[in-house]
């Protein structure tokens, strides 16, 4: 006759380590807006990004120099000492002091209006790598948020299961004990037991090594993210059209950006090779103040006051071909930055297409999973049943066990793969904003 076991089902253990480390958590759990909002004013990267975007704005500004007037103020005070036993020749002490400013403003310079546009494309470059490196951030947070939850809940099934294999264990034990079962089940449920135990070893330490990237991140200590809602329903892709968002890659991506910038930089660079045949042309213009005190041979004070303005042509002629040599480079920098545009809009709308479908094929394994998470339920449920009749060994039940706990953690690691997957998306597409956060945020547990 067969004696009463104590057995707990997977869900309900699953349930209670779900509460457990629920109870464990920090009181002020945040969401994956406000650990980005964290990391933006702490990680290196974007912080160094953003250096270096004001750094290329004030060097644009310096290119738009060129088209402005140059002012100068020039001043000088000279002093001399003559002294002689001849009395004509012992002058004493004499000097001047002068004052000049002079102005200087291009009036044809064609490669000065060439620099200045090229200064505000680089204005406009900066302004896209900052948006880029922007989007790396999202990415890089989310990453290391979802790594945290996927952690946690690997280490919480882990816990989940050893719970349950210890009772399997105990009745296995209790069986052999009144003879209905062999010592080879009570081995088995040891065996895998101490399999757990290493498992579980494994996860706890894969859990602080993901917490400390995600602390390292943010800047702060023992970041906590919230959980997943429970039951969650992933919304699909939207619009459910690669080619929609192909097109909007080629539109509006930073790094496309950045490759059409620089072939208009480089058709302004061959422009500019070419206006080194054209003349320059300046207005110049001067006013001078010249106080004397006298001189060495004129003992008299005078002041002279000198105004200047004219213009300056200058007409190169012969450079020893610097000039159609450098022509000649900027066609074929002009030439790679156009193919460097076609390959980086090849690469864009492949990273594209690459997203899209792994986001379809990763909600299509959320539903496999969860039918398979049902199936490993009843399967569980049917050969504990068998075990308790007498049908089935104690290794049926330990490997149905096992089987529906590697599901669950599957399973919760495709839904962090879906909507990380989202945000890929969207970065490879270029539309990735701090904003579609919060769409993550809604599906997060109060």
């Amino acid at each position: 006759m067969n004696t009463p076991r104590l057995l707990l089902s997977p869900a309900l253990a699953f349930l209670l380590a779900s509460l457990v480390s629920s109870l464990a958590l920090p009181v002020a759990a945040q969401n994956l807006s406000q650990l980005y909002e964290a990391a933006l004013g702490f990680d290196a990267g974007i912080l160094s990004a953003k250096l270096l975007y004001q750094a290329n704005v004030a060097k644009a500004d310096q290119a738009r120099a060129a088209i402005f007037p140059t002012v100068g103020l020039n001043m000088a005070v000279n002093r001399s000492d003559v002294t002689s036993p001849t009395a004509s020749f012992d002058r004493g002490t004499f000097g001047n002091q002068s004052a000049t400013i002079a102005a200087s403003q291009p009036l044809y310079r064609p490669a000065n209006r060439l620099i200045a546009q090229q200064g505000t494309l680089a204005a406009d470059l900066a302004q896209a790598q900052l948006a880029s490196a922007g989007q790396d951030l999202i990415v890089r947070v989310a990453q290391a948020y979802f790594d945290v939850l996927a952690a946690s809940d690997s280490l919480t099934l882990v816990r989940a299961q050893k719970a349950a294999v210890a009772l399997q264990q105990a009745s296995a034990e209790r069986n052999f004990e009144v003879g209905t079962a062999t010592i080879t089940d009570t081995r088995d449920a040891q065996a895998r037991l101490d399999l757990v135990l290493a498992q579980e070893i494994a996860a706890d330490n894969d859990l602080r090594v993901k917490q400390l990237v995600l602390d390292q991140l943010t800047g702060q200590s023992g970041a906590a993210p919230k959980p997943l809602r429970s039951p969650i329903t992933l919304l699909s892709v939207a619009p459910d059209d690669v080619s929609v968002w192909v097109s909007q890659a080629v539109d509006t991506h930073p790094v496309i950006v950045q490759a059409r910038l620089g072939l208009e930089v480089a058709q302004l660079e061959a422009r500019k090779a070419t206006a080194g045949h054209h003349p320059t042309l300046d207005l110049n213009g001067s006013y001078t103040v010249l106080q004397n005190d006298g001189s060495a041979s004129v003992a008299q004070d005078y002041r002279t006051n000198v105004a200047s303005i004219g213009l300056s042509l200058n007409l190169p002629l012969f450079a020893g071909y610097a000039i159609q040599n450098r022509a000649k480079e900027t066609v074929a920098l002009l030439d790679k930055a156009s193919t460097d545009l076609d390959a980086a809009k090849r690469t864009v709308t492949q990273a594209t297409r690459t997203a899209f479908f792994g986001v379809q094929s990763g909600l299509g394994q959320v539903k496999a999973l969860e039918a398979a998470e049902a199936s490993s339920q009843v399967a569980l449920d049917a050969t504990r049943l068998g075990y308790q009749v007498g049908v089935r060994i104690n290794i049926d039940v330990l490997n149905a066990q096992s089987l529906l706990y590697d599901t669950k953690t599957r399973l919760a690691k495709a839904r962090y793969d879906v909507l990380l997957g989202g945000l890929k998306l969207r970065q490879a597409n270029g539309s990735l904003q701090a904003s579609d956060l919060s769409a993550i945020n809604g599906l997060l547990a109060p």
